[in-house]
């Protein structure tokens, strides 16, 4: 199924590719979220005469990702967690608890952005991505600490 894209996708392409697409993938992602529509001639028309206003707001959308990123460097979150004897935590620290870390600094994060490769389960210090944008990714330090040590 051919679709045309509305935002970038990182595993598909950017803005205004017209992509080909599982039926399923287009139906109940791509298109639900607006990250695409269906590619019809009057859908190829209408996106045509849009493009510009959407490019406009994109633009804009990365500007504000690189301040954000500019503003976030440098940043610490500080996780205190329950750990056993051989300093290994009893559950892990998952991306949503980085998000409200963040969100608890100030910062417009969701879950989603933050990029962990698997949950964290000891203590230490870790560089963790932060996708802000398409083309902007930051980089925060998480520590991760003894319930007792962040008191």
């Amino acid at each position: 199924m051919k679709v045309i894209l509305t935002d970038t996708v990182a595993s598909l392409g950017t803005v205004g590719d017209e992509v080909n697409v599982a039926k399923g993938y287009a139906r109940n992602y791509l298109v639900p979220k607006k990250k695409a529509i269906m590619a019809t001639a009057k859908n190829r028309k209408l996106f045509e005469r849009q493009r510009l206003g959407l490019e406009k707001q994109l633009a804009g959308e990365q500007t504000k990702a690189e301040a954000l990123s500019e503003e976030m460097r440098g940043a610490v979150c500080t996780i205190a967690g329950k750990v056993s004897e051989a300093d290994r935590l009893y559950g892990s620290v998952a991306a949503r608890d980085i998000a409200e870390q963040l969100k608890a600094q100030g910062f417009e994060v969701d879950k989603s952005m933050v990029m962990l490769s698997e949950p964290i389960k000891t203590l230490g210090s870790y560089i963790v991505p932060i996708h802000l944008h398409a083309d902007v990714t930051s980089e925060i330090s998480v520590r991760v600490v003894p319930d007792q040590e962040a008191e």
